[in-house]
């Protein structure tokens, strides 16, 4: 067999080192190619994109398919080292070369890399149009353990528990039809992560972990809930959004916690003020930005003046819950995107979180500080990570709209 057909058999295969055996001492375009691959595959992600590159430079205007190809592998290596950044544009031009070409696997594949980009940025409606092109029950298993794998992402951000579950278990089969570790194992890590507690449910004083499902089954409940992971008040499907007015949010979440008790205002301006020493003026910050608390809950809730303070007066005597994340930390939003146990670049992380990249590099540098995340690198190439993993989780961070 030739040696370039045996080293893509072997990639194909998940048999990195056998692919690096045919083609090791070449240095030809397709051997470039095929070994920066498998380079990948090893997780030598910095010599894989060289090498990568090279191949595509080799390859030229002259063989613009086999070029394409490179490119995708280039995009999957960026998406590997969370470089976000990565150009979109020219993996949208590889794949309409592939698609041209007919080689639809290849395709399916940059199809796949693009949506993955987008669901890590939190771009779910723009992910799903991307795989609307795609056609999976035509695809070899392991691209449609890819689809399977991106469909539940996209489920499991939207909280649609079943269909996720549902994804999971087509990708788990597909995956053993491939018969390649690796994608066994990212299965396995995304059926756990749905199984595990992803918030916390706060009622009357009482704090309990809640799966998924069960904070699906919350939000589509009666129940008043304030959501302290994404920063809104939903009831019964309805969301209030408050991500961007904070110190309603958190006059929100203290009368929801206090429930069915009132708030004493001096208690109410110390927390959502964060004033030590109060005054007049405080309160009567306090009686405006209460009057802004009520025409933003009077869909769903009352808010009333008490001889001491404030109080939250629901609907029907409907519940107030409270939804937080299992671990609250100043820059949670950071370390649930740390904790897949990738490397992320300051850029990368702003670009997913919607923030600036000073605002970004500030939080990094404070859980530095504090030994909850370590830089890897220097100058451009630093990237950031954390020594312990899935100390909270991207599930319930909000999706980004394209206008953010």
């Amino acid at each position: 067999m030739d040696p370039l057909e045996a080293a893509a058999r072997a990639l194909t295969a998940g048999d990195p080192l056998g692919a690096l055996n045919c083609v090791a001492l070449r240095d030809d375009a397709p051997a470039l190619a095929l070994r920066g691959i498998a380079l990948a595959q090893l997780g030598d992600l910095t010599r894989a994109k060289t090498l990568v590159r090279r191949a595509a430079r080799a390859f030229g205007g002259r063989a613009p398919l086999a070029r394409a190809r490179c490119v995708v592998a280039e995009a999957e290596i960026a998406l590997a080292v969370r470089d976000l950044g990565w150009p979109p544009r020219v993996l949208d031009a590889a794949r309409a070369t592939l698609e041209a070409a007919g080689d639809r696997v290849n395709a399916a594949h940059a199809r796949y890399l693009a949506s993955r980009r987008l669901l890590l940025i939190g771009r779910l409606d723009e992910a799903e149009r991307m795989l609307a092109g795609a056609a999976p029950d035509t695809l070899p298993p392991a691209l449609r353990t890819a689809h399977e794998l991106v469909v539940a992402g996209i489920a499991i951000r939207r909280m649609q528990s079943g269909a996720a579950r549902a994804s999971l278990a087509r990708a788990a089969a597909a995956a053993r039809r491939a018969a390649i570790p690796a994608l066994l194992t990212e299965v396995e890590r995304a059926v756990a992560l749905l199984e595990a507690p992803v918030a916390r449910r706060i009622d009357r004083g009482n704090s309990r972990p809640l799966r998924l499902a069960e904070v699906e089954a919350l939000l589509a409940s009666e129940a008043l809930v304030i959501d302290a992971c994404r920063h809104a008040v939903c009831q019964a499907g309805a969301v209030i959004p408050l991500s961007r007015r904070p110190v309603l949010f958190a006059l929100a979440r203290e009368l929801a916690e206090a429930f069915p008790r009132d708030v004493p205002r001096d208690v109410l301006i110390e927390r959502a003020f964060r004033m030590r020493h109060v005054d007049a003026t405080h309160r009567a910050r306090l009686r405006v930005e209460m009057g802004r608390l009520r025409a933003a809950l009077r869909s769903v809730a009352k808010v009333g003046a008490t001889p001491a303070g404030y109080a939250l007066v629901p609907g029907q005597g409907r519940a107030v819950v409270v939804l937080a994340r299992t671990a609250e930390e100043r820059h949670a939003a950071v370390l649930a995107l740390l904790a897949d146990g990738e490397s992320w670049s300051s850029s990368a992380l702003a670009l997913a979180l919607g923030a600036s990249q000073r605002t970004v590099q500030r939080a990094l540098d404070a859980l530095a500080a504090s030994g909850k995340v370590q830089p890897i690198g220097h100058g451009r190439a630093r990237r950031w990570a954390t020594p312990v993993p899935e100390i909270t989780t991207t599930l319930l961070l909000p999706a980004l709209s394209p206008s953010q």
